[in-house]
Parts: C-alpha cells; sequence; structure tokens
C-alpha cells in the first residue's frame, strides 16, 4: 500500500528525483497535499530540470540554493558518518545532562535528524536507509533487545507496573479503533485511502505498546516504508510522544494527582533520599560490562539466525493470505493465518521471547546484548526522523496529529483510571503510560531523570515486553480494520 514513488525531494545531479507532474493520485493524510496536474505550469528552472510550485516548497534549503543535498545520497560513508556522529552525541547528552535525559536520547537523535534533513545537509531516501538500517539493521537489533524478556522475570519483579502497562496497551487497541473510525470518513473524503490510514493505525498500535521498533515493523508490514504517509506518521508520533513525556512529568507535581493516589517514591526523592541511588544507577546502567569478543560474536549469530529462521517459517504462511477480497468465512481464516503466522516480525518476537524465557540460563551468559541492542535501534529512531521535512508536517501530518492524539489520551485514561481502581501507585502509572508511548529506554529515562530509582528496572522489562505485544497488537489491528 505504498504511496508515492521514489524520492519525493526534487533535485539534480546526485540527487535523483522522480517527477511528481502528471500523478493521478493524492499523497494525503488529511487536509493534505492535492494531485498535481501535468498541465501546472514549472515555477523554477533549474540544470534543465523544471520544478512545480509543490516541488520547491517541499525542497530543503541547501536544495534550493545548490539544486542537491550536502551529503549525496550516494555518499554512503559521509552518510554513515553523519548517523553515527548524531547517535553519539545523543547518548552522550542523554547520560551527561539532565535536561538532555528528561528528553531522552532518541528524541534527541530524531530532532538532529530532522533538522539536518530540512536544511538539506542529509537526502530523505538512500540506500543506507532503505536498504540497510530498515532491512538489516532494524530485524537484527529486535531479538538482541528481547533477549532482556524473560517472561518469568518480568511478572515476578514488575507486578503492579506490569498490570498497568497491560491496561495501557488495551487502552492504546482501543484507541486505534476509535481513532480509525471517527477519521476514516474525513480520511477518504480529502482522497485517502482508507487502506492506508488503517494501516497507520496498526503502526501507531505497535508504536504506542511496543517502540519505535514496532513502528518499523509494521510500516514494513504494510509496504508503507520510506512514503509519505510513514513521514507524516512519523512526525505525528514523535511530537505527541515528545509533548506527552513533558505532561506525564507535569502530572507527577500536580495536586490533582497528589491527592488522588499515593506516591511514595515522589515523597522520597522530596525527603532528599533517593535522588544519588537513582544517579548511581543510571550511571552503571550503561557503565562498561563485562563483555568478550566471543560474547559480540554470540550476539550477532543469534540475531542474523533468528532473522533468517523467521523469513524461513513466515514464508510457508503467507501464501495463505487472501490477494483479493474475502468472501467466505474460510477464505477469511486463511487470510488471518497468512498475515499473521506470514509476519516475519511476529517470528522474529516469537522465537527471541522464546529462547530468553526457556534458556535463560544461556542467553544471560551473552553478554552485550542490550547494549548492541540498543545501539542498533538508536540508529533506526535518527532514520526515522529523515523522512520528516517541514512541508510534510504542515501539509500532511496533521490528521494522523489527530489519530495519535486520541490513541494517546485514550492510553492515558486507561493507565490512570485502572491504576486508581487497582489504589496503586501514581508513580506507576506515568511509569507504565511512558513504556506504552516511549518504550523502554525512555520509561527508564524518566525514572531515573525523577530519581525513582526502584523503578528503573521494571520499567525496562514491562518496556521490552512492549516490543513483543506491539508486534502481534499491531498486526491484529491492522488486519482487523482491513489494512
Amino acid at each position: 500500500m505504498k504511496i508515492g514513488v521514489g524520492n519525493e525531494r526534487a533535485g539534480t545531479g546526485s540527487c535523483p528525483v522522480v517527477s511528481k507532474a502528471g500523478v493521478k493520485r493524492t499523497l494525503t493524510s488529511g487536509g493534505l497535499s492535492g494531485i498535481i496536474n501535468a498541465s501546472r505550469p514549472p515555477e523554477r528552472v533549474s540544470g534543465g530540470r523544471r520544478f512545480t510550485k509543490e516541488e520547491i516548497l517541499s525542497m530543503s534549503l541547501l536544495e534550493n540554493l545548490m539544486g542537491h543535498t550536502l551529503i549525496a545520497p550516494d555518499d554512503t560513508w559521509g552518510l554513515l558518518g553523519v548517523m553515527c556522529v548524531s547517535v553519539a552525541l545523543s547518548i552522550f547528552l542523554e547520560q551527561k545532562y539532565k535536561w538532555a535525559a528528561r528528553v531522552s536520547g532518541s528524541i534527541i537523535a530524531l530532532i538532529l535528524a530532522m533538522v539536518m534533513a530540512n536544511i538539506g545537509i542529509i537526502p530523505i531516501s538512500c540506500v543506507l536507509y532503505d536498504d540497510i538500517v530498515w532491512g538489516v539493521i532494524v530485524p537484527m537489533g529486535i531479538p538482541l533487545l528481547l533477549l532482556q524478556c524473560n517472561l518469568k522475570k518480568i511478572w515476578r519483579e514488575a507486578g503492579k507496573m506490569l498490570t498497568i502497562f497491560l491496561i495501557g496497551a488495551v487502552g492504546t487497541v482501543a484507541g486505534a479503533f476509535l481513532a480509525y473510525f471517527a477519521l476514516n470518513g474525513a480520511y477518504t473524503a480529502s482522497g485517502g485511502d482508507a487502506g492506508d490510514l488503517a494501516a497507520v493505525a496498526s503502526m501507531m498500535t505497535g508504536s504506542y505498546i511496543g517502540g519505535s521498533v514496532n513502528f518499523s515493523a509494521m510500516a514494513m508490514q504494510h509496504g508503507l516504508k520510506g512514503t509519505p504517509a510513514a513521514a507524516a506518521a512519523t512526525v505525528a508520533d514523535n511530537l505527541l510522544m515528545a509533548l506527552y513525556f513533558f505532561v506525564l512529568i507535569a502530572f507527577a507535581g500536580m495536586r490533582l494527582f497528589r491527592t488522588r493516589f499515593t506516591h511514595p517514591h515522589i515523597d522520597e526523592v522530596e525527603r532528599g533520599t533517593g535522588f544519588s541511588a537513582a544517579k548511581t544507577q543510571a550511571a552503571a546502567f550503561w557503565s562498561r560490562k563485562d563483555i568478550s569478543l566471543k560474547d559480540v560474536a554470540m550476539n550477532i549469530a543469534f540475531a542474523v539466525v533468528v532473522v533468517w529462521a523467521s523469513n524461513l517459517i513466515a514464508g510457508l504462511f503467507s501464501p495463505f493470505a487472501a490477494e483479493g477480497v474475502v468472501t467466505s468465512f474460510q477464505e477469511g481464516l486463511l487470510d488471518f493465518v497468512g498475515k499473521f503466522l506470514g509476519s516475519q516480525y511476529v517470528w522474529i518476537t516469537t522465537i527471541s521471547v522464546v529462547a530468553a524465557t526457556f534458556f535463560s540460563g544461556t542467553m544471560e551468559k551473552m553478554h552485550g546484548s542490550q547494549e548492541i541492542g540498543t545501539y542498533l535501534i538508536y540508529l533506526f529512531l535518527f532514520v526515522i526522523g529523515v523522512p520528516a521535512n517541514i512541508y510534510t508536517v504542515l501539509t500532511e501530518a496533521p490528521l494522523f496529529l489527530v489519530l495519535t492524539f486520541i490513541m494517546v489520551v485514550v492510553n492515558m485514561l486507561f493507565c490512570f483510571i485502572g491504576a486508581k481502581l487497582l489504589k496503586f501507585d501514581l508513580e506507576d502509572a506515568i511509569i507504565a503510560s511512558n513504556a506504552n508511548i516511549g518504550g523502554p529506554t525512555t520509561a527508564a529515562g524518566m525514572a531515573v531523570a525523577q530519581g525513582w530509582s526502584r523503578l528503573v528496572g521494571p520499567a525496562m522489562l514491562v518496556g521490552v515486553l512492549g516490543y513483543v505485544i506491539g508486534n502481534y497488537a499491531g498486526t491484529l489491528v491492522g488486519i482487523l480494520l482491513g489494512a
């Protein structure tokens, strides 16, 4: 269900462009950029290339001045250098400064990518992003992160937070259905495809239960990788996520919430205890670990074999998926089996969790899996910020922004109402909702930044569990909505 073709940015030379002129469809996300007619006169000519008004508006500053980005799409080493330096800077800032820890390194990496793409330093599409990061880095990162997902350990060590997290996951799914049916009419009326909206709802379900890795998995599953719809959804996703984190921080200090929930961790910090412990724990969490060359080799081998096996297994079921309209219950059941069990990411998740839970002794000896996996996901976080140019935000993101807003609000209501009914702590509700919307790294980062040291471990555990649930829930939502 890809919308759009080739590189949507205009340019010349080493930055090839597929002209939008004459394309008889709408790259819409509600409110949006209309059909570009071939008869429309060009607004500018540069180097023999005619640019329409829409193309000029979508170009970055340097593309307008030079006709191409500063670093060309085929300069893989240059782009890899920018990406790796940006990720290193994000991690450094997150671990060095309190303000950066509150924002989180993942958001910083994404913002850096957005800024450089909008200025025109880096292109929005290239082999490094589309084939290497999306096709290799992300699938390898998921099993390494899921090695921490021992289901027995999660239930034992994070009981209360896990309960709220699961309630919030139900809220995310409910929000996806509510948002889809509330916005479907407006989306299709503006020329959009209901299937694309369903796919975005599926992507956001994965993201708002697990994290960006689930967003990536669902985007690839629905064929939206690298499209304007995925770019607009990325903008809406991360904008709402960043704003919501500040809202959650504000909740911790509001009398409205403090008078209705118990808050022992907040009280501990305000008494002057716990903060230094949290700071020490944060420093120790990503400190130097006992890791050998054998550990690196075993981790990489495990990730590659899991992805390979998942592709083979998924290939056995994918032929059952219907190519046309389902006309009977039997066809519908086979279609469900083909789409769900034919998903590579469902099997990556399943195999990894089974290994982490039932072979925990062996898996725990593979030191460095969390560090390697997290670094690979940081590279991915940089890449998903690249397509989000300002023109896309202004013209194609508004409706997706509403969709994500609805989903975040419903998740928040489920988490806080559930915590109130079960008489759980305010901090548990805040961190569990953060783990739903942002993932394990942002949830643990907030716990550290607030000084809630005893919640850092549970935050990581339930957040990693979200990676598991997110792929299943996102796939189900996509199937049921007709993505």
